[in-house]
C-alpha cells in the first residue's frame, strides 16, 4: 500500500471525458478539493441520523431486561446519554485541536503513531464497518419489503437483494454530491424525528390522561440480579453509539471551532430526550411483560394505540435505516481517504472526482466487502466478535486526549473540556471492555485475534518496501486505471 508520487493526473477534455494529463493541478482555475459543505444543521443531522437507527423502534428491551424495573431502565437511559455526552465533548476537543478528518483513526495516529492507527483501520476495513453496514442494510431491506409480503415472512434472498440495491443507491448519492448527501441526511433525520413524535405524542397524552399504572412501583425489582445492571449500561451505550461520526468529516465542516461542539451538544440533547420520551410512551401502553415479549416494540405500540397506523411503522423503520446508512457511508469514506493520504491505503483512495469534488474511490471501497459479507458471512457473529473492539479503541482515543494534554500542551485548543470528563468516559469504556471479556470470553477472544492480524498486515502492506519491480509496475498500472475509470485526481492542498 505504499504510495509513489506520480506526475500524471486525470484531466477532463472539453466534452467532460477523463484523460491523462501531465499538467499539474495548480495550473487549473478550478480547485479539486473537498469543500466546506457541512453546516451546523447538516452536522446535527449526521449525529442524530446515525445514532437513531432501527433499534429504538424495534427492540429497546435489553436495558429493561437487565435493569429489572421501569424506573431503573429510564435512569439507565439518562445516565448513558450523559456518559455519551462526555465522550462526545472529549471528541469535540480533539476535533477542534486536530482539524483533520478520519475520526478514531486520525486521533490514534496523532497520539500513538501509525502502528495502532493501522490496526484500527485494518479491523474497520475487513470486518467492523462492512458488517455494521450490512446489518443496517438488512434491517432496511426487511422493513421496506414487509408490507408487500404480509402476513407471510419475507424471503431472505429478497431481503438481501434489496439491501444490496439500497447500499448501491446510498453509494451513488454519496459519490455524486456532498451537498445532496447532506440534504438527504437532513431529510431522513427529520423523518426519524417525525416518526418518534408519532410515538411520543400519543404516549405522553395517555400518560397525562392517567395511564400510569405501569409506572406504579417503578423501582420494584423483578427477579433480575443486581449483577446484570452493568449489562443494561452496555446496551444503553451501544444504543447511543454514533456521537463520534461528525469528527470523521472535520475538514469539510464550516467553522469547526464553533460547529463541532455546538452540533454535538444539541444532538446529544435531542437524542437523549427522544430516547427517554419514547420509552415513557412505550410504558404508558405496554406492560413490562408485553415489552419484553415484543420483537418490534413500535409495531406493538402502534397496534395497541393506533390500529391501522401500525402499517406505517415498517416504512418509518426503513427510512431510519436508510438515513443511518447514508450518514455512515458519508463519514466512513473519509477515514479511508485520510488513511490513503497517510500512505496506509493505495493512493487512489485519497483522490477526488474532478467535477463532483467527492472521494469516489473511498466511497465505493466498502461496497464489495459489504456485499460479500451480506451474502456469504455470518454478520451478527462478526459484530459480536468486534463489539468490544469499538469501546477499546474509543477508550484509547480519549486516553490519547489526556496524553496529548501533557505531551503537546502548546497545541491550540479552541474548545477544552474539564479533565474529569475524558477520565470518567475512558474508564467507562475500559469497564465495558472488561465486561465483554467477562460475559463473552470466546467471542471477545476471537475478535481480539482478528485485530492482531493487523500487526503482520502493517508490515506486509505498509512497511515492506522491497517489492519486485514487476509487481510495483502492476500496482501502478492498476492505480492509473482506477484513476482514469473513476475520473479522480489528487486533491489540491
Amino acid at each position: 500500500m505504499n504510495r509513489r508520487q506520480s506526475t500524471e493526473y486525470i484531466d477532463a477534455d472539453e466534452n467532460g471525458h477523463g484523460m491523462l494529463s501531465c499538467e499539474p493541478l495548480g495550473a487549473k482555475d478550478k480547485k479539486v478539493e473537498l469543500g466546506k459543505k457541512v453546516t451546523l444543521l447538516s452536522g446535527i443531522s449526521v449525529i442524530v441520523g446515525t445514532i437513531i437507527g432501527a433499534g429504538i423502534f424495534i427492540s429497546p428491551k435489553g436495558i429493561l431486561k437487565y435493569s429489572g424495573s421501569v424506573g431503573m431502565s429510564l435512569i439507565v437511559w439518562v445516565i448513558c446519554g450523559v456518559l455519551s455526552l462526555f465522550g462526545a465533548l472529549s471528541y469535540a476537543e480533539l476535533g477542534t485541536c486536530i482539524k483533520k478528518s478520519g475520526g478514531h483513526y486520525t486521533y490514534l495516529l496523532e497520539a500513538f503513531g501509525p502502528h495502532l492507527a493501522f490496526i484500527k483501520l485494518w479491523t474497520d476495513l475487513i470486518a467492523i464497518r462492512p458488517a455494521g453496514m450490512a446489518v443496517i442494510g438488512l434491517a432496511f431491506g426487511q422493513y421496506i419489503l414487509e408490507p408487500f409480503f404480509m402476513p407471510c415472512d419475507t424471503p431472505p434472498i429478497a431481503v438481501k437483494l434489496i439491501t444490496a440495491v439500497g447500499l448501491a443507491l446510498v453509494m451513488y448519492t454519496n459519490s455524486m454530491s456532498v451537498t445532496w448527501t447532506a440534504r438527504i441526511q437532513i431529510c431522513f433525520t427529520l423523518c426519524k424525528l417525525v416518526a418518534i413524535s408519532t410515538i411520543v405524542a400519543p404516549g405522553v397524552y395517555q400518560f397525562f390522561k392517567g395511564e400510569t399504572h405501569n409506572f406504579e412501583n417503578a423501582f420494584q425489582r423483578s427477579n433480575t440480579d443486581l449483577s446484570t445492571l452493568p449489562l443494561a449500561f452496555y446496551s444503553g451505550m451501544y444504543a447511543y453509539a454514533g456521537w463520534f461520526y461528525l469528527n470523521f468529516v472535520t475538514e469539510e465542516i464550516h467553522n469547526p471551532e464553533r460547529t463541532v461542539p455546538l452540533a454535538i451538544c444539541i444532538s446529544m440533547a435531542i437524542v437523549t430526550t427522544c430516547y427517554v420520551l419514547v420509552n415513557v410512551a412505550y410504558y404508558t401502553v405496554m406492560s413490562v411483560e408485553e415489552l419484553l415479549d415484543s420483537e418490534a416494540v413500535a409495531v406493538t405500540f402502534a397496534k395497541k394505540l393506533m390500529g391501522r397506523f401500525s402499517l406505517a411503522v415498517p416504512g418509518f423503520v426503513a427510512m431510519s435505516c436508510y438515513g443511518s446508512m447514508n450518514g455512515s457511508l458519508l463519514v466512513l469514506s473519509r477515514t479511508f481517504l485520510v488513511a490513503s493520504r497517510e500512505g496506509q491505503l493505495p493512493e487512489v483512495y485519497s483522490m477526488i472526482h474532478i467535477r463532483r469534488n467527492t472521494p469516489v474511490a473511498a466511497i465505493i471501497l466498502l461496497y464489495p466487502i459489504t456485499v460479500l459479507q451480506l451474502f456469504l458471512g455470518d454478520i451478527y457473529s462478526l459484530l459480536n466478535f468486534m463489539s468490544f473492539l469499538r469501546w477499546l479503541s474509543i477508550g484509547v482515543v480519549v486516553l490519547g486526549l489526556i496524553y496529548l494534554r501533557y505531551t503537546r500542551p502548546d497545541l491550540p485548543r479552541p474548545f477544552k473540556v474539564p479533565i474529569f470528563i475524558p477520565v470518567v468516559f475512558s474508564l467507562t469504556c475500559f469497564f465495558m471492555v472488561f465486561l465483554s471479556l467477562y460475559s463473552d470470553p470466546p467471542n471477545t477472544g476471537i475478535g481480539f485475534a482478528i485485530s492482531l492480524t493487523g500487526i503482520p498486515a502493517y508490515y506486509i502492506f505498509v512497511r515492506f518496501n522491497r517489492r519486485p519491480k514487476w509487481l510495483q509496475r502492476i500496482l501502478d498500472s492498476i492505480n492509473r486505471s482506477l484513476q482514469i475509470l473513476l475520473e479522480v485526481v489528487p486533491a489540491e492542498k
